[in-house]
């Protein structure tokens, strides 16, 4: 992802994140329910989205990884009391193992 043409790779990272949603949200915290409204820079919990730049998606690409076309993304959704193991492996093997 930080390497030349990693944009494409974090745009495919991205897409499978979505397709695993709801599983995600399951482990990303208690009381999330309440913190993904949609209001105040967060996303809705039930609609996962992305943008570039954007605070109020699910998952945000920064606006220097869209013109370097390398660099990272970050995903919004976790809460503070969340177990960082549980998110950090999920996050991994849904972006870099799972084959949809």
């Amino acid at each position: 992802m930080r390497n030349d043409g990693g944009y494409e790779i974090i745009k495919t990272a991205i897409e499978k994140l979505k397709l695993r949603h709801k599983e995600h949200i399951s482990a990303y915290g208690e009381g999330n329910e309440r913190r993904l409204t949609g209001k105040h820079e967060t996303a809705d919990i039930n609609t996962f989205s992305w943008g570039v730049a954007n605070r109020g998606a699910s998952v945000r690409v920064g606006r220097d990884t869209e013109k370097d076309g390398k660099g990272y993304f970050e995903d919004r959704r976790p809460a503070s009391n969340m177990d960082p193991y549980v998110v950090t492996s999920m996050i991994a093997e849904t972006t870099i193992l799972w084959k949809p």
